[in-house]
């Protein structure tokens, strides 16, 4: 019996709130990255020998042919401005009293979006850029462990 089957007397509409949580995990790729990134200060990146591509973050299986993934690599601190944008309203469309940027910095085949500390006047495209770490002992497993990306001459 399939589940459209089984009641039919269920109603089409549910009124008021319904009690649901979830609890995001990382999976095993996301928790190696983020544990290194924690306790070492590392950028952990998986390999595909088969496709020759590099995955930043992390990930267990290659999307292009599907292989399990047991090469990791330490990608550096440092990755390239693949683009950035200067953002001036928050994830509810209100306005923030300071624009914030953020940009994409390429590490192999792969990046990070995250918060860029720079002038955006003095900012190109393909220019290095390195993570700010927390200090360790702020640190908790998140990519808010990396404060911000700035210039490498900064």
């Amino acid at each position: 019996m399939t589940l459209l089957e089984r009641d039919r007397e269920a109603p089409s509409a549910w009124k008021g709130s319904l009690p649901v949580t979830s609890r995001y995990t990382y999976g095993l790729a996301g928790e190696r990255f983020f544990r290194a990134l924690k306790d070492e200060g590392k950028i952990l990146a998986s390999y595909c020998p088969k496709c020759d591509h590099t995955y930043v973050p992390a990930v267990n299986f290659c999307e292009r042919c599907l292989s399990e993934l047991t090469e990791w690599q330490d990608a550096g601190l440092v990755g390239v401005l693949h683009t950035y944008t200067l953002l001036f309203v928050d994830f509810e469309g209100q306005p923030l009293d300071e624009p914030e940027l953020i940009g994409f910095i390429s590490f192999g085949d792969g990046g990070i979006i995250h918060k860029l500390d720079a002038n955006p006047d003095e900012l190109e495209i393909g220019m290095p850029m390195k993570a700010v770490l927390k200090p360790q002992k702020e640190r908790s497993g998140s990519i808010l462990d990396i404060r911000c990306f700035q210039p490498v001459n900064k």
